[in-house]
C-alpha cells in the first residue's frame, strides 16, 4: 500500500475582495487540520490553494493526475464559484472525486449575521452550482453533506478514501493465472479484454511448469525454515498419520510457497489463480501455502477464476491498514442448513480460504483430494469470526459487468464439524435466506465470491459507480418484486 493523500480544494473567486479571501483560506486550512487530526481518516488531506479561475483549477487537477501519491481529491465551495471556470479541470481529471457539501460555521450566527457573511459562507449556493455542472458533464463524485466537525461525516469521507484507493490500485493489479477455466463451468468465464479497459487489471496466462521451476529451485534450509515456522504457529492436526510422513506433506506447501512468492514477486503479479486439473509437475494442489499468500495480501481465484482473484486483491488493498480488521478472503457457497430459525450456507472451498478471516485456533491437516490426482496436501483449518460482512460477485453478463453485493452476518456453527478438513465460513444472507438466495440467483451471482467483514456494501457500491458498472445490493431492505424490476431498469440504463 502506498502512502497516500487526499487533496483538499476549495472554490471561490475574487468578486468578494480579498479579506474575503482570506477569510476562505484560512476556513479551509483548520477544516483541513481537524480532518487530519480526528483519527477518522485512514490518508491525510493535503490542502491545496483556494481555486477561483479557469487556469489554477485546471492546472490543479492536472497536477492531481500526475502525483503518484494522490489517490483523489475533495471539493467545496466555501463562497459562489462560477462553474463555467471548472469545466476544463473537471473534463481533464481523472482520479475519484468527493464533492464535501459542508460550510464553516455550524449554526447561524443569528445576532450577528449580515450581508458580508451571507457573501462568505454561502456553500449552500455554492455547491448547487459546482453541482450543476458536475451533473450536467456526467461525472461520477461521491456526495457528502453535513458539517465538516462532525464524526458522522468524517467516518464517511474515511470510507471514500477506501474506495478511492481501490479503484486507484485497481489499475494497478495483475493476476497470473496457471490454468484456464474450469471446463464447461459458466460463471467463471468473462472478458478478460473488456476486464482490462474497464478495471486496469492486466489478467496474463502461464505454464504451470514455469511455476514448478521456481518451487523446484527453493533450496532445502528456506523449506525446513518455514515448516518450523509452521509448527510454532499452528496447532498440528496429524490424525493418527505418521509424523515424519506428515511434516513431508507440510514442507511441499512450505516449498510452494516460498516458489510461488519468488515467481510473483519477479514478475510483479498481486494475485494468482490456479487449477486443480492443470498441475504439471506440482506434488500437491497449493492450498496452505496459497491460505498464507492470500493472507499477505495476494488475490486468489480457484479453477482460473480471475475475477474472483482480482477482486480479492483489491479488497485486501482497501482494508490493508485498518486496526483490528477482521478479514477478507476468496469464499465459495457450498451447501445449506434450511432447519427453521437455523437458515445458513456453509462457505469453504477445497482448501484455499484466507486465514484472516479465522477465529481462534487455526491447525493444519492433510487429508485426499479427490481431485487433481497428486499427493494429500495440507491445509490450515479453522472457522471464521461471526458478524456482519459482504460478500461480492463480479461476473460479466455478456454486454456489461454487474457487481452483485450481499450483505450478510456470519455466524458460529451450531456444532464441531471435525470430519471437515478446510477453513469455513457459516452465514445467513439478508434479509434472510429466502429472499437472499433468490435475489442472488435472480442477479447471476457465481458460486465464488470476494468475501471480507471489514467493507461495507456502500462502499462496493461506490467502487462499481467509480469504474462505471452495474451494482445491486442485497440486504435488509430487498423485497423479490422490486428486485426484479431493478435488474430490468438496469437493463435498460446499462445497455
Amino acid at each position: 500500500m502506498k502512502d497516500y493523500k487526499f487533496w483538499f480544494c476549495t472554490g471561490s473567486q475574487d468578486l468578494y475582495g480579498d479579506e474575503c479571501l482570506r477569510k476562505v483560506a484560512e476556513h479551509s486550512a483548520k477544516i483541513v487540520e481537524a480532518l487530519n487530526a480526528s483519527g477518522n481518516l485512514p490518508f491525510e488531506v493535503v490542502l491545496m490553494p483556494t481555486l477561483i479561475s479557469q487556469a489554477s483549477i485546471r492546472k490543479t487537477f492536472n497536477d492531481a493526475n500526475n502525483d503518484d501519491a494522490c489517490a483523489g481529491v475533495i471539493t467545496w465551495m466555501h463562497t459562489f464559484s462560477p462553474a463555467k471556470m471548472w469545466i476544463l479541470g473537471l473534463k481533464e481529471f481523472r482520479k475519484p472525486l468527493c464533492h464535501l457539501h459542508t460550510q464553516f460555521n455550524e449554526e447561524i450566527p443569528y445576532a450577528t449575521i449580515d450581508m458580508d457573511f451571507m457573501n462568505e459562507n454561502q456553500s449552500a449556493h455554492g455547491d448547487r452550482e459546482y453541482g450543476h455542472i458536475v451533473s450536467r458533464m456526467g461525472i461520477e463524485r461521491k456526495i457528502i453533506v453535513g458539517h465538516w466537525a462532525g464524526e458522522s461525516v468524517q467516518r464517511q469521507l474515511g470510507s471514500w478514501m477506501r474506495t478511492a484507493v481501490g479503484v486507484i490500485e485497481s489499475s494497478h493489479i495483475r493476476v497470473c493465472r496457471f490454468g484456464d477455466n474450469m471446463n464447461n463451468v459458466a460463471v467463471t468465464e468473462g472478458d478478460k479484454v473488456e476486464a482490462q479497459i474497464k478495471f486496469g487489471w492486466e489478467i496474463d496466462h502461464y505454464c504451470v511448469n514455469d511455476l514448478v521451476d521456481y518451487v523446484d529451485a527453493v533450496p532445502e534450509g528456506a523449506v525446513n525454515a518455514l515448516v518450523d515456522e509452521y509448527y510454532d504457529k499452528y496447532k498440528i492436526i496429524d490424525e493418527g498419520r505418521d509424523p515424519e510422513e506428515f511434516r513431508k506433506h507440510v514442507a511441499v506447501q512450505a516449498q510452494q510457497e516460498i516458489g510461488i512468492e519468488k515467481f510473483l514477486v519477479d514478475n510483479n503479479y498481486h494475485a494468482i489463480v490456479t487449477h486443480f486439473g492443470m498441475l504439471g509437475g506440482l506434488k500437491q494442489l497449493p492450498g496452505l501455502s496459497i491460505q498464507r499468500l492470500m493472507e499477505k495480501g495476494y488475490g486468489f481465484g480457484a479453477e482460473g477464476d480471475w475475477k474472483v482473484a482480482a477482486m480479492v486483491r483489491m479488497m485486501k488493498l482497501m482494508t490493508a491498514d485498518i486496526k483490528g480488521a477482521k478479514g477478507t478472503s476468496m469464499m465459495e457457497d457450498y451447501t445449506y442448513n434450511l432447519v427453521p430459525g437455523e437458515e445458513g450456507i456453509l462457505q469453504a472451498h477445497m482448501l484455499e480460504v484466507c486465514p484472516s478471516v479465522a477465529d481462534g485456533d487455526i491447525g493444519i491437516k492433510v487429508c485426499p483430494l479427490s481431485m487433481g490426482n497428486r499427493e494429500d496436501p495440507a491445509r490450515l483449518v479453522f472457522t471464521s469470526k461471526t458478524g456482519p460482512a459482504v460478500a461480492c460477485s463480479l461476473v460479466d453478463l455478456g454486454t456489461r459487468f454487474r457487481l452483485i453485493i450481499n450483505v450478510v452476518d456470519c455466524k458460529k456453527v451450531k456444532e464441531p464439524m471435525p470430519k471437515l478438513p478446510v477453513g469455513t465460513a457459516f452465514w445467513t444472507p439478508r434479509p434472510n435466506l429466502e429472499v437472499g438466495a433468490a435475489a442472488w440467483i435472480l442477479a447471476g451471482g457465481a458460486h465464488h465470491t470476494a468475501f471480507s467483514y471489514d467493507l461495507t456494501a456502500g462502499q462496493m457500491t461506490d467502487w462499481a459507480d467509480a469504474m462505471g458498472i452495474e451494482s445491486v445490493v442485497i440486504d435488509e431492505k430487498t423485497d423479490i418484486r422490486t428486485f426484479k424490476n431493478e435488474l430490468k431498469w438496469n437493463e435498460a440504463a446499462y445497455k
